[in-house]
């Protein structure tokens, strides 16, 4: 009886083992298995096609910021040069602008447009005669220093330079050979040239001004340009033998050049502009002749140097 148990307890025990093998087996237990891997390999494909794109951002970020702060560096760094030039153009032109416009400050009230049109000219030229009477040779300084400026800016765009490599100091230097060469020496010379050949050769005709040109040409233009470029040379530091050298290269050039442009202006220079006034109207000319005079310098600057080099 006892023995019969145990086989029934022994069958029993197998069969419950086979079942439990099976169901271990069956595609009901795989399933699961297979769900799992397959959440596994879409979740490993996520992250394969994630990672790039995360990469990408990430690596885009780098390159935002870099152009961000070279941008900024950029606008930190905006040529000192141009801002000093440009602040020295716009107060030097506004300057000149409010005293022209201001000369008949408060006394325009009732004028109409074209009253104030007409008497602003009118006025700044009485004005500048008043001053030029009492202080002729302070004034043709200034003149001359303004015009000498004006032309060596115009020399130095003519040469290709943008506003912010304009030569400060070279300009600064024709200022000053306007300031103390060519007006102070142009006063003294239309004076002592018209009293030479009034009250001494007693030349009186309507041709009298043909001589005056010619003198012009052959005394005083040489003299003036030579002048010109010793004041630079001293200004520069440079040796005597490179100034006398820069004269000696330049007189002749200088000379032809005067010979394209002077004869013509000084027919009226001399024909028909009062003595007290033709430095004023020389000047207006002279900034072409600045232009060509500057050039010239600094042809035999640049050529000094080279030859320095070589």
């Amino acid at each position: 009886m006892r023995s019969c148990r145990r086989l029934l307890l022994l069958s029993m025990l197998l069969a419950a083992e086979h079942q439990g093998r099976t169901e271990a087996f069956s595609p009901m237990s795989i399933a699961p298995v297979r769900r799992d891997s397959s959440t596994v390999v879409s979740s490993t494909v996520e992250n394969v096609f994630e990672q790039p794109s995360q990469q990408v951002a990430q690596d885009d970020l780098p390159s935002v910021t870099s152009a961000e702060e070279s941008q900024s560096i950029q606008l930190r760094s905006v040529d000192k040069d141009v801002l000093i030039n440009t602040s020295i153009f716009i107060i030097a032109i506004a300057t000149v602008v409010t005293t022209v416009l201001s000369v008949d400050v408060g006394i325009t009230r009732g004028w109409t447009a074209e009253e104030i049109a007409l008497r602003i000219p009118l006025d700044n030229w009485r004005s500048y005669t008043n001053i030029l009477s009492m202080a002729p040779i302070e004034t043709k300084a200034v003149t001359s220093a303004t015009v000498y400026t004006i032309g060596d800016i115009i020399a130095q765009k003519t040469e290709g330079l943008d506003i912010g490599k304009l030569d400060r100091g070279r300009i600064l230097r024709s200022a000053l050979a306007g300031l103390i060469g060519h007006g102070p020496m142009s006063h003294v010379w239309y004076h002592v040239s018209e009293d030479f050949f009034d009250n001494i050769l007693h030349l009186h005709a309507w041709w009298d001004f043909v001589p005056k040109v010619v003198v012009d040409q052959l005394v005083f233009g040489p003299i003036w340009n030579n002048s010109y470029i010793l004041l630079l040379g001293i200004m520069q530091l440079q040796k005597p033998g490179q100034i006398f050298g820069d004269m000696k290269r330049s007189t002749i050039p200088l000379l032809i050049s005067g010979l394209k442009l002077w004869p013509f202006v000084h027919c009226i220079t001399y024909g028909l502009i009062p003595v007290e006034n033709r430095l004023l109207w020389v000047d207006l000319v002279e900034i072409v002749w600045v232009t060509i005079l500057a050039n010239e310098a600094n042809n035999s600057e640049a050529q000094a140097g080279d030859d320095k080099d070589r």
